[in-house]
């Protein structure tokens, strides 16, 4: 039987999780608008859905040291902080503020999403994947938010800057939720008797094939939360179908992060899980931006299913391959932090090829060739083994 604990835990890792993606699905249907009324060329364009990005895998890796300093709890409630500070600043009619707020948020958003596989890890051991799994429904769940809400939202309070600022009051009362319920959720942190240093991780060639796949596969995500609602428009759509859209996609997350957990349970590691939605993925950007529109709701469907598929096990990967709660942070800082730094490139480099003219096309195969590289990643980091310094020496074993 679960604990009051451990209901708690869930009930507000779930309320975090919804915070962590409508700072950036929330831009990408105003992308076209801010592009007419902010005068933001696409490679401005490029930097604005690249920012939060950038900033989460840089701030990513501050997030063990913090939690060290003072604190799982503590570290998680400056995030969200940060992270409502950061969503107001972004529609003050200030120089710089939407960039600035944008780099805040993702900041923010690194550290929070840095320290809660951890606080899974420690929480609820035996069940950390398939929580993992829970986890990740709630960022698919509020970046579909983001990516359905944000136009209607601009049409209701009358300006993009209000409907990007709406976004903290979800944050607010995330943060609220949290302070109040913090000593439900304590417990003894893990000794650190033993401490296996971060140049010890890079030493180990499983954190480099986590990394990598972590980084493509995010690549592939971000550059959907920042340009397939432009993208879609450029084929015809109008921004609202366009935005709908994407949040259909998003949607249809929801039920693959959560059994993607599961599935991969049914084989002895994850490799057959990972080639499954990489595959998906694929299928579903070729359907929205190469095939007839016709195929455009398969399309959504496939890539929601791929993309929510990818990063549950993805974050899976943290906790299935680290023997502890506290290795489980340090991989996931590092692999976040170089992840996410990677995957920054991916919508930038969308938005240079947008400025040189490239056709939609030749961007979706270029994507779909990124997501082949993935899979042969996938193929390394998803085999059955695990990091343990339980000896005080780190090492690769057999899980």
């Amino acid at each position: 039987m679960v604990s009051r604990r451990a209901c708690t835990f869930i009930i507000l890792m779930f309320v975090v999780g919804l915070n962590l993606r409508p700072a950036m699905s929330s831009v990408a249907p105003l992308l076209a608008r801010l592009q007419e009324t902010a005068g933001l060329s696409p490679a401005s364009a490029g930097i604005l859905t690249t920012l939060p990005v950038l900033f989460l895998g840089l701030s990513a890796p501050l997030a063990p040291l913090l939690a060290k300093r003072i604190g799982s709890e503590r570290t998680l409630s400056a995030a969200l902080l940060l992270l409502a500070c950061g969503l107001i600043l972004r529609g003050l009619p200030m120089s710089g503020a939407l960039f600035i707020g944008s780099a805040m948020a993702g900041s923010a958003i690194g550290i929070g999403g840095t320290l809660l596989p951890a606080l899974v890890k420690r929480e609820l051991p035996d069940s950390a994947d398939l929580l993992t799994g829970l986890y990740t429904m709630a960022l698919c769940f509020g970046g579909a938010l983001g990516a359905g809400l944000s136009v209607p939202l601009m049409q209701w309070l009358g300006s993009w800057q209000l409907s990007l600022m709406s976004w903290s009051l979800l944050a607010l009362i995330a943060l609220v939720l949290w302070l109040i319920n913090i000593p439900a959720t304590q417990c003894t942190q893990p000794s650190p008797a033993t401490s296996s240093s971060l140049t010890q991780l890079l030493r180990k060639s499983l954190t480099w094939h986590v990394m990598l796949f972590m980084g493509i596969q995010s690549s592939m995500a971000y550059i959907v939360f920042g340009w397939l609602p432009t993208l879609l428009v450029y084929r015809g759509y109008d921004e609202a179908a366009a935005g709908w859209t994407m949040a259909i996609s998003i949607m249809c997350q929801l039920g693959s992060a959560l059994s993607a957990p599961w599935l991969a349970r049914l084989t002895h590691d994850q490799r057959p899980a990972l080639l499954l939605v990489l595959l998906s993925t694929a299928l579903g950007l070729w359907m929205l931006l190469i095939a007839p529109l016709a195929w455009k709701w398969p399309g959504a469907v496939l890539l929601g299913i791929g993309q929510g598929g990818s990063f549950s096990l993805a974050l899976s990967l943290l906790v299935l391959r680290t023997a502890n709660s506290r290795l489980a942070g340090q991989l996931s800082g590092l692999v976040q932090g170089g992840g996410y730094t990677l995957a920054a490139l991916g919508p930038f480099g969308v938005g240079l090829m947008l400025q040189a003219g490239a056709e939609i096309p030749h961007i979706a195969w270029l994507l779909i060739v990124l997501i082949a590289l993935c899979c042969g990643f996938a193929l390394l980091a998803g085999r059955n083994r695990q990091l343990d310094d339980h000896n005080g020496e780190l090492v690769v074993h057999r899980g």
